[in-house]
């Protein structure tokens, strides 16, 4: 059986090794004011490239909107 973590509430395919920036180069998440969070830990941008998801993790995406 092939390991699911969790994107927005939805399964995804676990990959070992999978990075943030992978994910979201993956998923074409090309927003510029993301929050991410794994786990309900804040990922800074800085640490997209090292910041692995682990098997069964909750990834949570966001984007934030801005206007008036």
């Amino acid at each position: 059986m092939k390991g699911l973590f969790l994107l927005n509430n939805r399964p995804e395919e676990w990959v070992e090794g999978l990075t943030v920036a992978e994910l979201l180069k993956l998923k074409n998440y090309t927003f510029k004011m993301l929050v991410i969070k794994i786990n309900g830990e804040l990922i800074k941008k800085s640490e997209y490239d090292k910041a692995y998801i682990p098997e069964s993790a909750d990834v949570v995406i966001l984007h934030l909107m801005s206007g008036g």
